[in-house]
């Protein structure tokens, strides 16, 4: 019979009644010959149309441990301990990628079987990349992952659970060794929650539908125009739906521990830069200043190649890039010809406050501010910062 694509069932039972005419075939044959080519047609149709399903993880390690002699006991150097080689194999613990290449490389249990995936590969180990110190707990606790099971099951799943987070997004911007970012002088921030507020951020990015962007649209006129925003009630909403109109996101996240941030920028993937504040203080002279420091990396750094800035504004800020956009903030929220002539201090009323506002068309909240700052006194002037005004715009 002439050999032919197996195609369907009728095919394919033909194919079998025919294979086994010849499977007496004399070696070297034309008949064993024939019965090669007829075994891989019948092969590549299996293959299709029933292929065999991989075994269950659970069962891979069951079945190697029969082949092999190996007890529970034996277990124990590549899942931690006996009581976790009993939740494993009773299916009460899932397994975690270090536990899977410890499995793999010591007892040579294929990857696939254990990712119960064809021809799927275990990640490369990381190593400069501490998985257990990402605060894994937390983001749970926050609503940021799903994952069942206690928190020190979490934590064991730190690597699994940090690799599905920042998937969608390039490891070179996400993870904490490899990002180009400048983190602020000030406290040390531990990498680790502020690369996964990061990766959030850029999550929540993700969801906002804002234009396209076109370089060298922050100009000092630009930030200007936002500042004067201000002047308006619901002037933090208009920022925002300002921004989005010119390609840049703006949202809120509150910041994890360890970091003691205000606010970031960076550049998304998609060559959008994105803000993101914390409101550690809800007021709006904060809000304002670190928008407008925010805009000033934008406009200064971030188009120039710099990935990220990541911002505690109680810090001196000792860095040229810092002191740079500080400046640009401080001179797009009230330009120092306007400061220097209004003479404001730290005895000037709530009406001379008011008076120079209105005449800049910014909010009172931006002059308080800046008096506050150069004072160096954060106890007066608390009726004009606008406490309590921007989270419960940002959040919605």
């Amino acid at each position: 019979m002439k050999p032919f694509v197996i195609k369907n069932e009728e095919q394919y039972d033909t194919a079998l009644a025919y294979v086994e005419q010849l499977m007496d075939a004399e070696p070297g044959s034309p008949e064993e010959a024939e019965l090669d080519v007829w075994a891989t047609l019948i092969q590549l149709y299996e293959d299709k149309v029933h292929p065999i399903p991989l075994p269950d993880p659970i069962e891979a390690i069951k079945f190697r441990m029969e082949q092999s002699g190996l007890k529970q006991k034996d277990l124990v150097p590549y899942l931690g301990t006996a009581s976790r080689v009993s939740e494993v194999l009773s299916g009460k613990r899932a397994l975690s990628l270090s536990m899977m290449r410890r499995l793999h490389k010591g007892l040579g249990i294929p990857a696939s079987s254990l990712l119960g995936e064809d021809d799927a590969a275990l990640p490369d180990t990381a190593i400069d990349i501490e998985w257990g110190r990402f605060p894994v707990v937390e983001m749970r606790k926050r609503g940021w992952i799903e994952f069942p099971g206690s928190a020190q099951c979490v934590r064991e799943h730190a690597e699994d659970i940090m690799r599905r987070f920042s998937e969608p997004f390039e490891e070179d911007v996400a993870l904490p060794m490899c990002a180009r970012q400048h983190v602020r002088d000030g406290k040390e921030m531990d990498p680790y929650a502020l690369c996964a507020w990061k990766i959030r951020v850029m999550h929540l990015a993700t969801e906002q539908e804002v234009s396209p962007y076109a370089p060298g649209t922050v100009t000092l006129d630009f930030m200007r125009e936002v500042a004067r925003l201000s002047y308006f009630e619901d002037g933090v909403m208009l920022a925002r739906e300002y921004l989005a109109k010119s390609g840049i996101h703006l949202l809120a996240e509150k910041h994890l521990p360890k970091t003691y941030l205000d606010g970031a920028a960076l550049i998304m993937p998609d060559e959008r830069p994105l803000i993101a504040l914390t409101l550690r203080y809800d007021r709006l002279d904060n809000f304002w200043f670190t928008l407008a420091h925010e805009l000033a990396h934008v406009a200064l750094h971030l188009e120039g190649g710099a990935e990220a800035f990541f911002d505690d504004l109680e810090a001196g800020g000792t860095s040229p890039m810092e002191r740079d956009a500080d400046r640009l903030a401080s001179d797009a929220l009230i330009p120092e010809s306007a400061w220097q002539g209004a003479r404001l201090d730290c005895h000037s009323t709530a009406a001379q406050i008011r008076a120079l506002s209105a005449e800049l068309r910014i909010s009172p909240a931006i002059v308080a501010g800046r008096i506050r700052h150069e004072a160096d006194d954060h106890r007066i002037l608390w009726q004009l910062l606008g406490k309590n005004q921007v989270r419960r715009v940002l959040a919605t």
